[in-house]
C-alpha cells in the first residue's frame, strides 16, 4: 500500500520520501554529505550533530487525518521513513493516535502561523527526545529552506505518558516489546 500513499494528492511522495529513507540510511553509515550540509547551516558542527540526527521524510497538512484511508495512511508514511506530520490541527483523535503509534511526532502550528516552505526544505527540531521524554510542548525549530533559515515553532500538545513513550520506543510495538522485558 505504501507505493500509493499520497499519490492523488503528491504524485511524487513515494519516491521523495524513498529518496530521503536513503539518505538516512547513509546518515547511519556515516556518510551522508546531504545531512552534513544541511545541518552546516544550523549547527557549528555538522559531522557530529549528524551523528545523532536522524533524517525522515515529513508531511504537511492543513488538517490531515479525514480521509477513507486514515487508518493505513500513518503506517505507509512509517514504512517510507517518515518521522514527523505538521499540521494546524488533526482532523480526528484516532488519526493523531496513529501517528503516534508509528513513532511519527505529531507536530501542529498555531493557527495564524504561515507555513510557506517547500517540497526539500529541511526541518531541523534539536533536542526533541528530550522534549518528548520531558513533556515540553513547545518545540523551537528551524526551516532550512532555499533562501535561509527560518526559525519555526512547533507543539506536541497533550501527550500521555504512554503517548511519550510509544514515541520514544519508536512505535507501539517496540513500547510492547518493552512492556514485556
Amino acid at each position: 500500500m505504501s507505493e500509493f500513499a499520497l499519490s492523488r494528492r503528491e504524485p511524487l511522495y513515494v519516491p521523495r520520501a524513498k529518496a530521503v529513507a536513503a539518505e538516512e540510511s547513509k546518515r547511519r553509515a556515516g556518510s551522508s554529505d546531504e545531512v552534513i550540509a544541511a545541518l552546516k547551516k544550523v549547527t557549528d558542527n555538522a559531522e557530529a550533530a549528524a551523528k545523532h540526527t536522524q533524517f525522515g521524510s515529513c508531511v504537511f497538512a492543513n488538517r490531515p487525518g479525514d480521509g477513507s484511508a486514515r487508518e493505513q495512511a500513518a503506517s505507509c508514511q512509517k514504512v517510507l521513513g517518515g518521522f514527523a506530520n505538521i499540521c494546524y490541527s488533526f482532523a480526528t483523535k484516532r488519526y493523531r493516535s496513529n501517528c503516534i503509534n508509528w513513532g511519527i511526532l505529531p507536530f501542529t502550528l498555531d493557527e495564524n502561523t504561515p507555513f510557506p516552505y517547500e517540497v526539500d526544505d529541511y526541518v531541523f527540531v534539536p533536542g526533541i527526545r528530550n522534549a518528548i521524554k520531558n513533556g515540553v510542548e513547545t518545540i523551537p525549530a528551524k526551516v532550512i529552506a532555499k533562501d535561509g533559515v527560518h526559525d519555526i515553532t512547533l507543539y506536541v500538545k497533550g501527550l500521555t505518558e504512554d503517548e511519550k513513550t510509544i514515541i520514544l520506543e519508536g512505535c507501539l510495538m517496540n513500547y510492547y516489546k518493552a512492556q514485556m522485558k
